[in-house]
């Protein structure tokens, strides 16, 4: 459901009742994804007199981001070193 939601406030920002409408849960439920979303950086909201309206946070995307891509180039870096090492024993075998 929170990917839902993500998708919907990536076309822009929206108050809870607008996002709970387009999803099969109540907009209680839809609140609670939001504060969740909310804590991990990933959404950020403004009062606008009695409503809330919710928008994407880049800067949380922007952090998952980075650790992702970290993430990846040491994998990547590892699988380039057991292939070459894999390699190696190939060449060392056949001789």
């Amino acid at each position: 459901m929170r990917r839902e939601i993500l998708s919907i406030l990536g076309e822009g920002p929206h108050p809870v009742g607008t996002i709970a409408e387009r999803l099969p849960i109540s907009r209680p439920a839809v609140s609670r994804h939001l504060i969740v979303l909310e804590r991990a950086g990933l959404v950020r909201h403004e009062t606008r007199g009695t409503s809330n309206l919710y928008q994407l946070d880049r800067r949380g995307f922007d952090a998952a981001r980075g650790w992702l891509d970290r993430f990846w180039d040491d994998a990547l870096r590892r699988f380039a070193l057991l292939a070459e090492n894999t390699v190696d024993r190939d060449a060392e075998r056949k001789k």
